[in-house]
């Protein structure tokens, strides 16, 4: 059993079986529409809420989404939850309040609450300091509230941008989603919200990218790529919840799976925190995974494989279990573990202090402050990736007539992702408004255009086209408008939502990856006109956009990416246009060559990637890392220490200077290679990575700290371990910038070619020459002791130094 305090072990001993499973259910207040997997069906029993005190009689253990369902005034509904919560210690016998949780993704979903830019932005910002930063403010949004417990961070390590959920995830490197997903857990934990980490795990790696398909990751993928992010967050961020995945892996659903939800989570990695089902998982072992017969059957497998809490409502974990329970067909000790675990979780919030809402509830609530707007703002400049520009931007001089063109040019919900407030819950009640400013790109641009001094530009706006569907008869108007100005801004992308309401989100998964409708077409119709274009992509996903990067014929001047940039997202675009901001942003996931090259990650090994053994080209249109800039940088005297010890730590140090005329950021990324081991290792890998902002002719020296670990990897025993042997360590912009190419007609002697050999192309960027490094000593097994992050250091170089440069 848990190791929980003498009060939680009193209040345990008093509760019937009935008072037990209460606190093991959630009950959904004003549950209505569509913002869960099978909502409708699987909700179709819950019991009204004007039914609540019956409902509650024996007490209740979360509240789902009391803010986050429908739209209700932050501050009045405050006011009823500070009073349900008394009732419940009044007039429950053991009163105890219930928990409550909220989406928190990409801010708190709720009505009037700040939309921050979505998770793919927050992994192409590269500055975890920022992501803990917004986390706190919005944590401290919904520790106001009375809100407990957030769901989120997303910790899924993309695998294939045909999945609708990559919106929602980081990257597909797992260093980067562990150390991201990890400050974000840092940011909510510190206002005293708890943070669940989802969706433990492999749910990224579905067949195909479908929404819950199953997974056939092998134990060692499993291991290597997928978990570190959880293990990252859960020790060095102490996360106090997690969430289960809706997959299967090779047939076992991770549901009924004590082998990770028990196993792995609690005994390897000494989680003691609560383990939440994602929305309607339980019965889903049922009805969609058929490996029970009943939901009784379900609950049995849930409770035993570690899932404590049941939600979003108390299905299977009511009656069907008690029921078992009670005929003597499934022992009651689950569910005491499962209680002393939620009844822990509650003393640690301070749910069961006598003195829980017994103060006043907020009167006055600003859930969207300067504070809010700064710091989404903020993360939306340090996330837009500037993917190529053939010296158009930036717009230097303001032009005199600007076209805003394209389905996402004066659209405020086009910039926001599937958890946001307004793409996920407004639509099913349109008479409301969003409660927020959304600026729009057309909007956001003529201010910043008219701020910068050159007067109000004069601004030609024509959609051309929406995001779906094939009419084409707003082409002409597009045209047009671009035919009489002096560039033409044509901006694209994605509808975000859920469940076919859109193009990308929850349940909005692809079988291509083209731009969605007729996009492409306008795009290339404006242009032929011969204005200059810039690009603007505001998606959830990349796409496969090489026609407008590096294809024949007449292209765009130059391209941005935004993913899904939040609520001051059109601001941070326009300023980027304008130069007032400089692009850092740099890609958190591979941008695909094609549809038929998925899946694809950058961690490949050396036959996963394009060979002479295949005439099929997986290389990515932009690799990993990749992002462009209005300056320039140049990296120089490359230090990595000779040896170390497997299990120790090695530094690495590099110069970098911004040789340009403007002040820039560079994302210092430091990249390794395995050069023998006793399993096939990617041929590139981030070790470690560094931001830092320089002045025009500024040089920095950075240090990267760095555990072996970095190098580690589960052997043919699935032991995680550090091999002795050497490895190659260099700095570069991005994982295709590496100071060496080899391929297998190198490797064979030439004995292996292709007539159709993979087309390579010359890419903006730099890298260092790869210095080697030997791991010495014996094997390596590594510790959950040993450091998982890797520590920079910044001075200012030596011979800037004695110059007088600080």
């Amino acid at each position: 059993m848990p190791a929980v305090s003498q009060r939680v072990r009193h209040l345990h001993a008093q509760m019937s079986l009935e008072e037990k499973l209460a606190q093991l259910v959630g009950y959904w207040l004003d549950q209505n529409g569509s913002v869960a997997p099978m909502q409708s069906e699987m909700s179709a029993g819950q019991a009204p809420a004007t039914r609540l005190a019956e409902i509650t009689r024996d007490g209740i253990g979360h509240y789902t989404r009391v803010y986050g369902t429908r739209p209700v005034d932050p501050a009045e509904r405050a006011g009823w939850l500070w009073e349900e919560q008394r009732r419940l210690k009044r007039e429950t016998r053991l009163g105890i309040p219930a928990l409550v949780h909220e989406e928190s993704l990409t801010g708190l979903a709720a009505w009037k609450a700040a939309a921050f830019p979505s998770p793919l932005a927050w992994g192409a910002t590269f500055d975890p300091a920022l992501i803990e930063e917004a986390a706190r403010a919005i944590g401290d949004s919904m520790r106001e509230l009375g809100i407990h417990q957030g769901l989120a961070p997303v910790l899924d390590v993309i695998r294939d941008p045909r999945w609708g959920r990559v919106e929602e995830s980081i990257g597909e490197d797992p260093y980067l989603v562990g150390t991201i997903g990890t400050a974000y857990v840092r940011g909510l934990q510190a206002a005293g919200v708890h943070a669940t980490l989802k969706h433990l795990v492999g749910y990224s790696g579905s067949t195909a990218g479908r929404n819950h398909g199953p997974v056939s990751a092998g134990p060692r993928e499993i291991a290597d790529v997928y978990l570190p992010p959880f293990e990252m967050a859960l020790r060095d961020g102490g996360a106090r919840s997690v969430m289960n995945a809706y997959n299967d892996i090779d047939g076992v659903p991770v549901g009924g799976s004590p082998r990770y939800l028990t196993t792995l989570l609690r005994e390897e990695w000494g989680f003691d925190g609560t383990v939440v089902a994602d929305y309607f998982s339980v019965a889903f072992l049922e009805v969609m995974h058929r490996v029970a017969a009943d939901r009784g059957g379900a609950a049995a497998l849930a409770l035993t494989a570690g899932i404590d809490v049941e939600l979003p409502t108390g299905d299977a974990y009511l009656e069907p279990l008690a029921e078992r329970i009670r005929s003597g067909a499934f022992d009651e000790r689950y569910v005491d573990r499962a209680v002393l675990r939620v009844l822990a979780q509650k003393e640690e919030l301070g749910l069961l202090d006598p003195e829980a809402y017994e103060d006043e509830p907020p009167t006055t609530v600003d859930l969207d402050s300067p504070r809010h707007r700064d710091l989404a703002r903020r993360i939306a400049e340090e996330s837009v990736v500037l993917l190529t520009n053939d010296g158009v931007l930036p717009l230097a001089t303001p032009p005199a007539r600007v076209a805003v063109i394209g389905p996402n040019a004066d659209r405020s919900e086009a910039l926001l992702g599937c958890y946001s407030f307004v793409n996920h819950v407004l639509p099913h009640h349109p008479q409301y408004p969003a409660g927020i400013e959304i600026p729009t790109v057309a909007r956001a641009l003529e201010a910043v255009l008219t701020q910068s001094g050159g007067g109000s530009p004069e601004l030609r706006l024509a959609p051309g086209c929406a995001v779906e569907g094939e009419d084409t008869s707003g082409f002409a108007d597009a045209v047009a408008a671009a035919e009489g100005a002096d560039v033409a801004v044509v901006v694209v992308g994605d509808q975000s939502g859920l469940f076919g309401r859109g193009t990308v989100g929850e349940g909005n998964d692809v079988e291509s990856l083209d731009l969605p409708g007729v996009q492409r077409e306008l795009v290339e119709a404006v242009v032929a006109t011969g204005t200059p274009v810039v690009l603007v992509l505001i998606t959830g996903r990349p796409y496969a956009i090489g026609w407008a990067l590096d294809g024949p014929g007449a292209r765009p001047a130059a391209v941005l990416q935004a993913f899904l940039p939040g609520e001051e997202g059109a601001t941070a675009i326009a300023r980027v246009i304008t130069g007032a901001v400089n692009p850092s942003g740099r890609l958190p996931l591979s941008l695909p060559r094609s549809t038929g090259a998925q899946p694809y990650s950058y961690l490949h090994p050396v036959l996963g990637g394009p060979s002479d053994v295949t005439t099929a080209d997986s290389t990515p249109l932009r690799p990993f890392g990749f992002g462009m800039s209005y300056t320039s940088f140049r990296y120089d005297d490359l230090e990595v220490d000779a040896e170390v010890a497997a299990g120790g730590t090695f530094t690495a140090a590099v110069t970098v200077t911004n040789t340009g005329d403007v002040a820039g950021t560079e994302t210092v990324q430091l990249y390794g290679h395995d050069v023998r081991a006793s399993v096939a290792r990617p041929v590139v890998q981030l070790l470690g990575y560094a931001r830092v902002t320089l002045g025009a002719g500024e040089a920095r020296r950075i240090t990267f700290t760095v555990p072996t670990g970095r190098f580690a990897f589960s052997d043919e025993r699935l032991v995680r371990v550090v091999e002795p042997g050497d490895v190659e360590v260099w700095v570069a912009s991005h994982a295709g910038a590496s100071g060496r190419e080899r391929d297998i007609g190198q490797d064979t002697g030439g004995a292996i070619t292709n007539g159709r050999r993979a087309v390579r192309r010359t890419l903006p960027g730099s890298a260092t020459a790869r210095a080697t490094l030997r791991i010495t000593g014996a094997l390596h097994e590594v510790t959950a002791a040993e450091p998982r992050q890797v520590a920079v250091a910044m001075t200012v170089p030596t011979a800037a130094r004695e110059a007088g440069v600080r």
